[in-house]
């Protein structure tokens, strides 16, 4: 009975839980590196969409980049924003994303995205005060400016940092 429980308890949820995922030696990352190259997933799109290319890529971002890196957290208050289901909480969340991102930095004039996207966000907020319905979209012209900032310079360094070499790993896992 007892080797029977034994092997009862190797199979519980919590057995399985305790084996922790290993992942291959840093060495993998040129080996990685080249064939991710060989089929163009070495962009910022590629890596940026993925799952794991954007939680690597956010903690490159927070903690080895070293200027900070805000588009990151607007970036994922917007797909928040798209996840909600009803209009009432679009427009009560769209409202705290404005005046949280775009209002504070046109207020200290530090707003770099064009004047096409505040106006249009605003339109649409505006709006939707009336009408009661909130699109999910309102934010596009965001996602696109925010990607742009990051897809340059920001994206060469996570490439050549040890993050990336992470990413690689896992990659190679998968």
């Amino acid at each position: 009975s007892y080797l029977m429980a034994m092997e009862k308890s190797k199979s519980t949820p919590a057995a399985r839980a305790s084996k922790k995922i290993v992942l291959p030696d840093p060495s993998v990352r040129s080996i990685m590196h080249k064939h991710l190259l060989k089929v163009n997933e070495v962009t910022f799109d590629k890596i940026f969409n993925q799952r794991i290319g954007f939680l690597v890529f956010k903690e490159f971002c927070e903690s080895v980049f070293e200027d900070p890196v805000p588009q990151l957290k607007f970036y994922e208050e917007i797909k928040r924003f798209e996840k909600l289901e009803t209009d009432e909480e679009r427009i009560k969340e769209g409202k705290q994303i404005y005046d949280t991102f775009i209002m504070k930095e046109l207020l200290s004039q530090s707003h770099t995205y064009p004047k096409s996207a505040v106006d249009y966000v605003l339109d649409a907020l505006t709006l939707a005060q009336k009408t009661r319905k909130l699109e999910t979209d309102i934010f596009e012209p965001y996602i696109g400016e925010i990607c742009n900032s990051l897809r340059g310079h920001i994206f060469n360094k996570f490439i050549e940092s040890e993050k990336y070499t992470r990413f690689c790993q896992w990659k190679n896992l998968e």
